[in-house]
C-alpha cells in the first residue's frame, strides 16, 4: 500500500517539507463541464445576462481561486504563480461548457491542485450567475488532465485530449 505524504508515522495530518526538492517549472491543466438548459447556455454566451458577463467573471474568479488555493485546501503549500488560465471551450450539442484551467510555477512542488481550484471555481461561477434561469445545471468530469515538472516527471490522463503544455 503506498504511503500518503500528507500523514506522519502516526496517521496525523501534516504539510509535506518541501525544502529539499528542486526547483522547477510545474504546469498543469485541468478541467471541468458545466451542462447547462438551453436558456442558460444562451445567456452564459451572451455579454448582457442579468448578473453580467457570465464567461468573464467566471474566468477572474477562476485565476482569483488558483491564487488562493493554500487558504482553502489545508495541507497546500503557498506557491507563486507564474501563470494562472482560464478558457472555455463551447458544446452547442448539448448546451455545455467545457472548461480549461492552466496554472504554472516556477516551485519547489506542483500547482495540480491550483488548476483543480481554479476550474472548480471557475464552474460554480458559471452556475452561481445562471441558476435563476437554471437551477438543475449539472457540473460534471472535474479532473487533472497533465501535470509535467518535479521529481515525479509528466503526467498525462488516459484519454485526455490536450498535452501539458497546451498544444
Amino acid at each position: 500500500m503506498t504511503k500518503l505524504s500528507h500523514l506522519d508515522e502516526q496517521g496525523a495530518a501534516r504539510m509535506v517539507d518541501v525544502s529539499e526538492k528542486n526547483i522547477t517549472v510545474r504546469e498543469a491543466q485541468a478541467t471541468a463541464v458545466i451542462v447547462l438548459s438551453p436558456d442558460a447556455y444562451n445567456v452564459a454566451l451572451s455579454s448582457d445576462a442579468p448578473k453580467g458577463d457570465v464567461l468573464g467573471v467566471a474566468r477572474l474568479a477562476g485565476i482569483m481561486a488558483a491564487k488562493k488555493t493554500s487558504e482553502l485546501i489545508p495541507l497546500c503549500h503557498p506557491i507563486p504563480l507564474t501563470k494562472a488560465n482560464i478558457e472555455f471551450e463551447l458544446q452547442d450539442d448539448r448546451s455545455a461548457l467545457r472548461i480549461l484551467a492552466t496554472a504554472r510555477t516556477t516551485a519547489q512542488t506542483g500547482v495540480e491542485m491550483e488548476a483543480l481550484v481554479a476550474v472548480t471555481i471557475a464552474a460554480l461561477t458559471v452556475y452561481d450567475m445562471v441558476k435563476a434561469i437554471d437551477r438543475g445545471a449539472v457540473i460534471e468530469g472535474i479532473r487533472l488532465l497533465s501535470k509535467s515538472g518535479g521529481k515525479s516527471g509528466t503526467y498525462t490522463a488516459p484519454d485526455a485530449p490536450y498535452s501539458s503544455s497546451g498544444e
